[in-house]
């Protein structure tokens, strides 16, 4: 039986959560469908810059988790855009944690 799934802390919820290669009806499309906490370890990360430590402890997950997280994000992006596929980004779950305004940062 695998462990409980820990919080994880969002602090940003995009607006825009479909992604499509122009020209391509969308029943054409196969999808690929990222989580919030993904679109969140690639905000910190790349969109950001911030460390591995420094965003996961934003997250409030391990280093090694954030490492994962965000492994599993960049592949998704990749694979949506070499295979020109739709990349669908997960509406926010309420169980997830939101993000106290000391942890909110300009994206």
């Amino acid at each position: 039986m695998p462990r409980k799934r820990c919080f994880r802390r969002i602090c940003h919820t995009p607006d825009t959560i479909l992604f499509k290669p122009a020209g391509k009806p969308m029943n054409m499309l196969q999808t690929v469908i990222m989580e919030l906490d993904e679109l969140e370890a690639i905000r910190l990360a790349d969109g950001l810059g911030l460390y591995h430590e420094e965003a996961a402890r934003q997250m409030n997950v391990s280093r090694q988790t954030f490492g994962r997280i965000l492994e599993q994000a960049r592949k998704k992006v990749a694979t949506a855009l070499i295979n020109g596929m739709a990349l669908q980004i997960n509406k926010p779950n309420p169980a997830e944690g939101q993000c106290d305004e000391s942890y909110k940062q300009e994206s």
